[in-house]
């Protein structure tokens, strides 16, 4: 079952790429785990999708000591007390929301002589339960983030608002695509799910992070 959700989502990918003139294979699938066991992400890996998201560190850490052979991005809320435990593990943090959060994440790196790979979480919605950085602050917080020595920022982040429609989540997409085209084209853009994540290849994303798509029976 799995094997057949991946095939349909990568048919959805293929045509949605087909849409805008682009080659399906620039978009990485991360595989969302939360609440999923061992052995569901096991059988992900063997089909060769190696990207799980987790949303807490501690379920990731307890999977992690039973997997192998996975690249592990988190893309829930971190909250700096977890740093430490987080940057252990992870190989692309997706939520880097404020500059003390970059900092505690370059000061637990240099411990461990890691360079740690992030994406600076945008709030491209006016939603009160999102997390992020307000587009506006995203270039003067990048710049002192490019200061530090063991934090390399990869790209952008953001959450569309949910919606029975998912043309609806375009302008976010767009939005986030705008900025990136301003700060830095070579970034990488992380957006789209599993209910918006055709309109988000369509507006540029390089990463999409997919649950209910891929486990879902």
């Amino acid at each position: 079952m799995l094997k057949d959700n991946i095939e349909r989502v990568y048919q959805r990918i293929a045509a949605s790429c087909a849409r805008i003139d682009t080659d399906p294979d620039r978009i990485t699938v991360v595989c969302v785990a939360k609440g999923r066991t061992a052995g569901q992400i096991l059988e992900v890996i063997n089909l060769g999708y190696k990207n799980i998201g987790e949303n807490r560190v501690q379920e990731a850490l307890e999977k992690y000591k039973q997997i192998s052979g996975a690249k592990w991005h988190m893309i829930g809320h971190l909250q700096s007390n977890k740093v430490k435990e987080a940057i252990k593990i992870f190989d692309l943090i997706h939520s880097v929301d404020s500059l003390s959060l970059a900092k505690e994440i370059n000061k637990q790196a240099v411990k461990i002589s890691k360079i740690q790979d992030i994406l600076l979480e945008v709030k491209t919605s006016p939603e009160v339960t999102k997390f992020g950085l307000a587009p506006d602050e995203v270039e003067n917080v990048s710049r002192e983030i490019n200061k530090l020595s063991n934090i390399e920022i990869k790209g952008l982040m953001t959450i569309a608002p949910l919606a029975d429609n998912m043309q609806e989540a375009r302008p976010y997409f767009s939005k986030l695509r705008q900025l990136r085209d301003k700060l830095n084209p070579e970034w990488l853009l992380s957006m789209g799910m599993s209910d918006d994540f055709e309109v988000a290849v369509e507006e540029g994303a390089n990463i999409i992070r997919l649950g209910r798509a891929i486990f879902n029976v």
